[in-house]
């Protein structure tokens, strides 16, 4: 039996070799074992370790990992040494395929097996523990390193800058200059690109200052590294001048500093130097588009939208998923959903962003149906298109549907995926299961997160306000303050909805003015809105119309609006003529300038008046939003509208409306029209609630609970709570601004409505 012997390397075994052959079974058929040269003992104990060595190299470079372990283990109980190339192409593998666990068992065996390994074999150990991941195992493996290479110190920089460790990444170009060492291009950039916030900005204009001092100004590279560091750290004049000095402007230098441009929000600035760009004949590429178009949707700049996109089509592009993504984002964006939809249908593969946008494009037009509906589809037929972005507007979807039941299981889906958004993913739960009358839920989604940011803060304070749990939703508040978190603009406006819908008057004007002073959020035109509405609804009407007047802004189209429901709630014709005739100015296409004072003239008798409000509506072709009310009942949504009789127990709906005739009779509307009863018969909460009372047969323990697009009417109102007092059942109405829980013959709101 001939012996095998070792190669002849820098690797040294460090115990005698055995006269045991490797299994050369595992070597494919097509590897010859015969020498083509002398057929001495030596040449063919030599060729033998070559052939295993080049067997163990394949399997690397094929991704085998596994079965290049027990190969290599055959290979040591042969006796039969490593070869430096096939150690390197170990580690490779190892990288590539991110397994640490084989990195360190073949990294110990190669300290066992070679006593002076080359540079370049110890840079494949340190690539490896980078790529891996293992940040310590690599800096120990640097720092024992007695020689050191440009391979190496770039190796390191890219770690060390990975780990935010700016410092030492600098350290060691330093260190190359101190030895004399001239730094290549691929330090210079890959130092660069550590840099990404202004605190790196003085490091970056050192280097630049280095880069025209070595000569090397010119090199492409180093000059878009340069001009993408000052973007990246706010500079935006430093590389706008950066860009002017380029001889030759690549497309990565033009679309650099448009990015630059848009994240600062000067839009316009970037759709200037696109404007240039194709002026100067640049070649474009794919990515141009995608940022043009991000900053045509900023700016909501349709028209030039439509312009790029047939530049897209005629260079063939619009099928492309990465520019037909942001075409139909930007249209999107610019409120022309039918474009959005013809450009996606353009796209051949669109992948989980062009999804995404498009369901958040069916939200944005109030199509929540059918974004539920594509939802559906997708998920049945390729769930690994799906993101975060898609649930997250999912959960917005339930939450104006207020369809608790496909939200849950939605919730679910996304929670085993791991898909459910850290920070507006979780928010828009909370918002979520608020409006569907879920707090209980709201509040374990709450509870669930470690660390709540201010929008989570803000969602749960706003269900509560919205619940009609004031005093709990003020606590909230004061938690959130005393905990660290700074209140914003969006906060208060829950909080001051919150006193608003608790009558809180006082509270919410210490609120007001304790914003800029306490927290530093300068009040807006919104929050003084919300202060209006709380004195309105309370009847204080003198003292919302002086405080508009003293305000610091002019009273908007919501001012008047918040004091006119007010005047109609409290039946003051004449501030309610006041406040009608300033909306119709600010504002004359929301129909509450027409339809509140209507009311307000139908109920004082002034019919000639109310005549002319319902001629200025039609004259303008406004319509008045179509009530709908909607109960949910064993998964399945009954909507009903005015007057609806399409239901299929229409007639045992009828008559359990006819059972409270009684009431309709009493003084409580004091309605002496026949007619006028039959209209308020009508009206879809009536309708939902009788619904609800023949859905639970007989259960007095059961809640109702109906959801209605608009505010709940006060006839209805009244209706609803006169039926929790005579049936026993607590009933819960969730109109468009608040939920209003009916029990004993009371609402939760205190009539503050």
């Amino acid at each position: 039996m001939t012996k095998i012997l070792t190669l002849q390397s820098s690797c040294i075994p460090t115990r005698a070799p055995v006269t045991k052959h490797a299994n050369f079974n595992q070597i494919p058929s097509w590897v010859s074992l015969k020498s083509s040269t002398s057929s001495s003992s030596l040449k063919i104990e030599h060729k033998q370790g070559q052939v295993e060595n080049l067997h163990l190299v394949s399997l690397s470079k094929h991704g085998k990992l596994n079965e290049a372990f027990e190969f290599f283990q055959e290979m040591d109980k042969a006796g039969v040494s490593v070869a430096p190339y096939s150690y390197q192409c170990l580690f490779e593998a190892c990288r590539e395929l991110r397994s640490l666990s084989h990195g360190r068992v073949l990294h110990n065996r190669m300290r066992m097996d070679c006593e002076n390994p080359s540079v370049t074999l110890q840079n494949c150990v340190l690539q490896m523990y980078c790529e891996c991941g293992s940040f310590e195992d690599a800096d120990k493996v640097f720092d024992e390193m007695p020689e050191l290479n440009i391979v190496t110190r770039v190796t390191m920089m890219n770690a060390y800058a990975g780990k935010g460790l700016l410092d030492k990444a600098v350290g060691l170009f330093s260190g190359m200059l101190e030895s004399g060492e001239k730094p290549t291009s691929s330090v210079y950039t890959t130092l660069l690109k550590s840099l990404v916030n202004p605190s790196g900005l003085g490091i970056g204009r050192q280097i630049h200052s280095h880069v025209i001092r070595s000569g090397l100004w010119g090199n492409a590279s180093i000059e878009a590294g340069i001009l993408n560091m000052y973007v990246k750290c706010g500079w935006l004049l430093g590389a706008k001048l950066v860009f002017d000095q380029m001889v030759v402007k690549k497309p990565v230098a033009w679309t650099g500093l448009m990015i630059g441009y848009t994240k600062a929000g000067r839009a316009r600035d970037a759709l200037r130097l696109f404007v240039d760009l194709v002026t100067e004949g640049v070649e474009w590429d794919s990515f141009v588009f995608s940022v043009v178009l991000k900053a045509c949707a900023s700016l909501e700049e349709v028209n030039l939208g439509k312009q790029i996109h047939a530049c897209v089509a005629k260079l063939g592009l619009d099928s492309d998923v990465s520019v037909g993504t942001p075409l139909v984002d930007c249209y999107i964006k610019c409120f022309s959903f039918e474009s959005a939809l013809l450009a996606f249908e353009k796209i051949s593969e669109p992948n989980d962003v062009s999804w995404s946008a498009i369901i958040s494009g069916y939200c944005q037009m109030s199509q929540f149906e059918e974004a539920i509906k594509t939802f559906k589809s997708l998920r049945s037929k390729n769930a690994a298109i799906l993101n975060s972005f898609t649930y997250t507007s999912i959960f917005q979807a339930c939450s104006v549907l207020a369809d608790c039941n496909i939200g849950g299981q939605v919730h679910g889906d996304a929670i085993k995926r791991s898909l459910v958004g850290s920070q507006y993913g979780e928010s828009a739960l909370i918002t979520m299961y608020s409006k569907c009358g879920c707090l209980d839920d709201a509040r374990a989604v709450f509870e669930s997160m470690e660390n709540p940011d201010i929008v989570a803060w803000t969602a749960f304070i706003s269900g509560h306000a919205y619940y009609g749990n004031a005093s709990e939703a003020l606590r909230l508040f004061e938690e959130m303050v005393s905990c660290g978190m700074k209140p914003n603009s969006v906060t208060f406006i829950a909080v001051l909805t919150a006193c608003s819908h608790a009558g809180m008057i006082e509270q919410g004007k210490r609120y007001l003015d304790t914003m800029l002073p306490k927290y530093n959020v300068a009040p807006t035109i919104d929050h003084y809105d919300c202060m209006i509405d709380i004195y309105s609804r309370a009847g204080l009407l003198e003292e919302a119309l002086n405080f508009m007047k003293s305000m610091p802004f002019e009273p908007d189209a919501m001012s008047w609006k918040c004091f006119l429901s007010g005047c109609w709630t409290h039946k003051n014709l004449e501030l309610g003529e006041i406040a009608g005739e300033e909306l119709r100015q600010l504002d004359p296409e929301d129909t509450a300038g027409y339809v509140l004072p209507f009311n307000l003239y139908t109920q004082a008798g002034r019919w000639e008046e109310a005549a002319e409000m319902m001629k200025l509506m039609n004259n303008k072709m406004l319509k008045k939003e179509l009530s709908c009310s909607w109960i949910r009942e064993k998964g399945k949504i009954h909507r009903f509208i005015v007057g609806d009789k399409h239901h299929p127990q229409t007639q045992e709906i009828y008559e359990k409306l006819k059972e409270f005739d009684d009431f309709m009779e009493g003084d409580v509307f004091q309605c002496s029209m026949t007619e006028r009863r039959e209209q308020l018969l009508d009206h879809s909460e009536r309708l939902a609630i009788a619904y609800g009372l023949i859905s639970v047969n007989g259960n007095a323990r059961a809640p109702i609970k109906v959801f209605k697009n608009l505010r709940a009417c006060p006839d209805c109102h009244e209706f609803a709570k006169h039926v929790s007092l005579v049936t026993g059942h607590e009933i819960i109405i969730r109109d468009s601004r608040r939920f209003h829980h009916f029990k004993e013959g009371k609402c939760s709101c205190n009539d503050y409505w």
